[in-house]
C-alpha cells in the first residue's frame, strides 16, 4: 500500500525540474520568468507598473494591470516567459488556470523582492541593492563549529527600548550604529556584542513573515500596538525576501534588501557571523499559500484521509521529502548564504525536515559555499507527523555536518522549561551523571562528536533564565511576575504595559552584594556550565545582564514592554556582564574547552569527583597545545561550600565567586580546595 505522503512524489516524478533558474532572471535588455506548476493548463504573468498603483497594499481591484502575458508550457512542469525591455521595479503575479476552469493568482514562491506586506512580487536588480563595500565583505572564518559562541537575538528587541541609544530603533540599521555608550561609558548595541566576545548572532526569523503589518511598523516607537508591531516571526510568508517591518521603508522593495545586507556587513566587520533562524517546516497560510495555489496538494503533507497533517502544530507541515520541495529549500538556503553572506542556519522544528534533505543541504553548502557555515536545529516536531522514520531527530545528525539542540543537557541543568521543576544548577539532586554526559559533548548520548551538540539553558521559547530560576525558588508572585488567563488577558491588569510597570523582577538583589545573591549565582552557574562544556554554546540575548520577561513564558506577541532589551541593566548588573565576558574569553582562548573529536574527549576529559550537587573534572590542555597544561573545572550547586581533593601541584584559580577570566585570582598548593556554594571554579596548572 502506498502511503499518502508518497503518492505525490510518484505522481510528479517526471515533472521534477532539473534547472536552477526558477523565479525571475534579469539580463541586459530582457528578463525571464519561470514557475513550476505541472497541473496548470494556462499560466499568465500579470505585470503592474508601480506608478499606476494608487493604494499601496490595497485590494486587487485597486491595482491596474499593465500587461497580461501568457507563458509557454515546457517540459518538467515548467512555464516560461521571456520579455524584452527593461522591467526593473515592475510588480508581478502569476495567474494559474486549471482544467476545471478555476483560476488562482499567486505571488512567485521564488520572489526575491516584494511589495509591502508581501502582496506582490517585484522585479529587481539585486546588484543595485548592495551597500557600499558589499563586494569586499568577508564572512568570519570558523575552523570548527565548537569554536562558535552563539547569541540568540530578536531584531526589534535589540534596539527598540529608549535606553538603547540607537537611532534606527527596531531596524536592521541599528546594527550598523557604532560608538554608542550609556552615561557610565558602557558600550551599547553592536559594540556590546563585540565586547561580550560572542562569535555569531543568531537572529530570530528575518525572512518575510505574515503577522506584522508592515504599514504600521514604520514609526518604530517603543510600546507600539502589539497586534501590528511585534511577533517572533515563525509564520513564513516569503522565504527569499527579508522582513519589511525591520526596514526603514517597507514600501520600497529594495530598501529591506539593502539594509539587511548593511546589517550583515556591519556584524562581519566586528568579526561576528550572522545565523538565520529559518522555518521551512510550515507556512503561515495553507490553502491561500502560493505553494498550494500553484501546485495543489504537493507542497504539504497529508494524512491517510487526505487532510493536511499538522506536525508543526500550526495547521500544516511542508513536505520536504518531495523532490521539488527539497529543491526549493536547498536553493533558498543557498541563496541566503550567497546573496546575503549568511554564516549559518538554525532550523525550526527540524524533526519535520527529512534526513535526506538535511544531509544533502549540509553537504552542498559546505562544499560549494563555505565550510564555515553552521547548520543546526531542533531535533523534534510539535506534534505527530506522517514523515515517521524519515524525521531528523537526535542521532540523525551523526557525521552529517549538522548539530542539534541538546534538550537533555538543558533539562539536566535547569529542570523543566516553564514550571518549578529543578535541575542541577537550580538545586536538584541526582542530575550529576546527566551533567557529566553533557559536559563531554553528549558523545555517550547521541553525538558522534562535540560539534553536533548545541548546549544551552534557555532561548526565546519558554521562561528565560532569570524567570526560570525565580520559579524554582517559588518567588514569582513576590517579584510581581505577570500571568495570563485562558483568553490571553493579563490577570489583574488592563494591559501588559501596566503589569510590567508594577513588576519588580530584581527585588531580591542587594546592589552592594549582587554576586552573593542565590538567584544570581544560579544563573551564573547554569550558563557557566554551558560555556565550559564540550560542544557549541548558545546564550539567549540579555542573559549577560539578567534579562527578565516578567514571567511571560511565551512572549511571541507580547510586545515591546515584555520583550525589549533594557540596556540600562548593563550598568545595573555590570559584575554579571563582566563574568560572562571572562568565561567567553576563557573558552575562546583555551582550546581544551573546545575539543574537536569524540576521541579527544575520551582521552582528555577525566572525572575527578561526582557527588550530590557536585561535579569536578580535569581537562588535558597539553594534548591540544593549550598553554594551560592541566585544567580543573568544578561545579558546586549545593547551598554550602564543598571541600574536594585535587591533584598535587600549583593551581592558578581563574574563575570563582562570580569572577572569571584569564588572570589568576589566587593560587592553591595544598591538594584540596574549598568551592563556594552555588558556584563554578576553574583553575589551571602549567606543570
Amino acid at each position: 500500500m502506498i502511503e499518502e505522503h508518497d503518492k505525490q512524489e510518484i505522481l510528479y516524478a517526471k515533472d521534477t525540474y532539473q534547472g536552477s533558474d526558477l523565479g525571475v532572471t534579469i539580463e541586459s535588455g530582457f528578463c525571464q520568468f519561470k514557475v513550476w506548476s505541472p497541473d496548470a493548463v494556462q499560466m499568465d504573468v500579470l505585470l503592474y507598473d508601480p506608478s499606476t498603483i494608487e493604494v499601496p497594499g490595497g485590494e486587487e481591484g485597486q491595482r491596474v494591470v499593465s500587461k497580461e502575458i501568457p507563458m509557454q508550457k515546457q517540459e518538467q512542469g515548467i512555464w516560461f516567459l521571456k520579455l524584452d525591455g527593461e522591467w526593473d521595479g515592475y510588480h508581478y503575479m502569476y495567474r494559474a488556470t486549471f482544467k476545471d476552469g478555476r483560476q488562482e493568482t499567486a505571488v512567485d514562491p521564488y520572489a526575491r523582492a516584494v511589495t509591502m506586506n508581501g502582496e506582490m512580487g517585484v522585479i529587481i536588480r539585486l546588484e543595485q541593492t548592495n551597500p557600499e563595500g558589499w563586494n569586499q565583505d568577508v564572512r568570519p572564518e570558523l575552523k570548527s563549529p565548537v569554536d562558535a559562541v552563539l547569541y540568540e537575538l530578536h531584531v526589534r528587541d535589540f534596539s527598540i527600548h529608549p535606553s538603547s541609544g540607537m537611532m534606527n530603533k527596531g531596524k536592521y540599521l541599528a546594527f550598523t550604529e557604532t560608538g554608542l555608550r550609556d552615561s557610565e561609558g558602557n558600550t551599547l548595541g553592536i559594540d556590546h556584542l563585540a565586547e561580550l566576545g560572542i562569535t555569531h548572532v543568531h537572529l530570530l526569523p528575518v525572512f518575510d513573515f505574515a503577522t506584522v503589518d508592515e504599514s504600521k511598523a514604520g514609526d518604530s516607537e517603543f510600546g507600539g500596538s502589539e497586534d501590528s508591531s511585534y511577533n517572533w516571526g515563525y509564520d513564513p510568508l516569503h522565504y527569499n525576501v527579508p522582513e519589511g517591518s525591520y526596514a526603514t521603508r517597507a514600501d520600497e522593495p529594495g530598501t529591506r534588501i539593502r539594509e539587511f545586507k548593511a546589517m550583515v556587513m556591519a556584524l562581519h566587520q566586528k568579526g561576528i557571523g550572522v545565523i538565520m533562524d529559518v522555518v521551512y517546516n510550515h507556512t503561515f497560510n495553507t490553502a491561500d499559500s502560493s505553494f498550494e495555489k500553484l501546485v495543489p496538494g504537493y507542497y504539504y503533507r497529508q494524512n491517510a484521509d487526505g487532510t493536511y497533517s499538522n506536525g508543526s502544530g500550526t495547521g500544516n507541515e511542508v513536505a520536504t521529502e518531495r523532490p521539488m520541495v527539497r529543491k526549493f529549500i536547498m536553493e533558498s538556503v543557498r541563496y541566503w548564504a550567497e546573496e546575503y553572506h549568511i554564516d549559518g542556519f538554525r532550523f525550526d522544528l527540524m524533526g519535520l525536515i527529512d534526513t535526506t534533505t538535511m544531509r544533502e543541504l549540509a553537504a552542498e553548502l559546505h562544499e560549494h559555499v563555505s565550510p564555515s557555515i553552521l547548520l543546526y536545529g531542533e531535533p523534534w516536531a510539535a506534534m505527530e507527523s506522517p514523515l515517521g522514520e524519515r524525521m531528523t531527530l537526535k542521532g540523525d545528525q551523526n557525521r552529517a555536518g549538522l548539530a542539534v539542540f541538546n534538550d537533555n543537557f538543558r533539562g539536566a541543568i535547569k529542570g523543566d522549561s516553564d514550571g518549578a521543576e529543578k535541575g542541577f544548577a537550580t538545586g536538584a539532586e541526582g542530575k550529576e551523571e546527566d551533567i557529566w554526559t553533557g559536559v563531554r559533548g553528549a558523545i555517550t548520548d547521541f553525538t558522534a562528536g562535540p560539534s553536533e551538540t548545541v548546549n544551552y539553558v534557555t532561548v526565546h521559547d519558554n521562561l528565560n533564565l532569570w524567570d526560570k530560576v525565580a520559579h524554582t525558588q517559588g518567588i514569582e508572585e513576590q517579584l510581581g511576575f505577570i500571568s495570563y488567563d485562558d483568553e490571553g488577558h493579563v490577570r489583574g491588569y488592563d494591559s501588559v504595559e501596566r503589569a510590567v510597570q508594577d513588576a519588580n523582577p530584581y527585588g531580591q538583589i542587594d546592589p552592594n552584594r549582587m554576586l552573593e545573591n542565590e538567584m544570581v549565582r544560579r544563573c551564573l552557574l547554569a550558563n557557566g556550565i554551558v560555556l565550559t562544556s564540550q560542544g557549541i554554546p548558545l546564550l539567549a540575548a540579555g542573559d549577560e545582564f539578567l534579562r527578565s520577561k516578567y514571567g511571560d513564558a511565551n512572549s511571541h506577541e507580547s510586545g515591546d514592554a515584555v520583550n525589549a532589551i533594557r540596556w540600562e541593566q548593563k550598568q545595573q548588573f555590570k559584575p554579571v556582564f563582566d563574568y560572562y565576558c571572562g568565561l567567553i574569553r576563557l573558552r575562546r582562548e583555551h582550546p581544551a574547552f573546545r575539543f574537536r573529536t569524540r576521541d579527544e574527549i575520551d582521552k582528555h576529559v577525566h572525572l575527578l569527583e561526582q557527588d550530590k550537587r557536585l561535579l569536578a573534572y580535569e581537562l588535558s590542555g597539553k594534548a591540544v597545545g593549550d598553554s594551560w597544561s592541566r585544567i580543573i573545572v568544578i561545579y558546586n550547586a549545593a547551598n554550602e561550600s564543598r571541600t574536594i581533593s585535587i591533584p598535587s601541584g600549583v593551581w592558578n584559580v581563574v574563575a570563582e565567586r562570580g569572577q572569571a577570566g584569564l588572570d589568576t585570582l589566587r593560587t592553591i598548593k595544598d591538594g584540596e580546595v574549598s568551592v563556594p556554594a552555588v558556584s563554578l571554579m576553574v583553575m589551571y596548572s602549567k606543570g
